[in-house]
């Protein structure tokens, strides 16, 4: 993943400690130890104004971040490379019901590639799994919170992180002020396909239909050659998709370097309830 250390941008006297708490890997090994027999609790989101932001860009800029084992979804030498942000509303853990309410609803950023996962019999479904690059917050207690409670979200603490519905649109500002940053604003416009996705759909329809389905996320695990997985309950009718337009769009330098350099291909969607369902370290090799 690249991005190992975790830096709170908060003042001397609040940063330094949460930072050597976010880069303790005896704290991990700990907590693996236990969640090792007790597993973790299900965490759930009322998540609303989501926006994917999404790029066709060359396997060759970003074949370096794949693990051992993994295969990106391509055609000609392409793959696909998708910013999701959205609101958290009340992100904690489920079987608190009414009284995860009393959670914070922080921003959050997740950058991801799509993988290739054939089925392992004729005739049963895919799945839809989704390679971790990044996962920013807003609030720092949030990115360290999970980033010491689950491996497969190395979370970081983006500031400044502005992510709003507009009038007409979405506007979004981040910047974790190491490369991961994006501004970008965007318009409610009809549903239109752009030509360099045309080689992996035949349609907007089937396009929005394919980014939003998710079963589970894998990511490289940031103090061992090892990848964690997570299964993912994010279920999103196709027909509560808002088609969108980029009407500005500023590329920090880690989408730059990835070949995200053109405006991107972008829709909403207003709300959702999300569930993070399991996390666990895959076996070695």
């Amino acid at each position: 993943m690249g991005d190992v250390e975790f830096r709170a941008h908060w003042p001397v006297p609040l940063g330094t400690p949460a930072n050597l708490l976010g880069n303790a890997r005896w704290l991990r090994r700990m907590r693996r130890m236990v969640t090792r027999f007790t597993g973790l609790p299900v965490m759930a989101s009322d998540v609303r104004d989501i926006g994917y932001a999404s790029w066709v860009v060359p396997v060759r800029l970003v074949i370096g971040m794949v693990p051992p084992g993994a295969t990106l979804h391509q055609r000609d030498g392409m793959t696909i490379l998708t910013v999701l942000t959205y609101r958290h509303g009340n992100f904690g853990p489920e079987f608190l019901g009414p009284l995860r309410r009393l959670f914070p609803s922080p921003w959050q950023s997740n950058w991801r590639l799509y993988l290739h996962v054939p089925p392992e019999r004729e005739g049963d479904e895919q799945d839809h799994v989704v390679l971790f690059l990044r996962n920013l917050f807003d609030s720092a207690l949030y990115a360290l919170g999970t980033r010491l409670a689950t491996d497969v979200m190395a979370s970081q603490h983006a500031r400044p992180f502005e992510h709003r519905r507009t009038r007409d649109g979405m506007a979004t500002r981040i910047d974790n002020r190491d490369g991961a940053a994006m501004a970008l604003d965007t318009r409610d416009a009809p549903p239109e396909l752009p030509a360099e996705f045309a080689r992996f759909f035949d349609s907007w329809e089937q396009a929005v239909s394919w980014l939003t389905l998710q079963d589970a996320a894998i990511a490289r695990v940031c103090d061992e050659p090892r990848v964690a997985i997570s299964t993912i309950d994010l279920p999103i009718e196709p027909a509560s998709i808002l088609p969108q337009r980029a009407i500005e769009y500023v590329p920090g330098a880690l989408l730059e370097r990835w070949g995200a350099t053109q405006a991107p291909f972008c829709f909403a969607v207003p709300s959702v309830h999300f569930r993070a369902l399991s996390d666990r370290l895959l076996p070695r090799g």
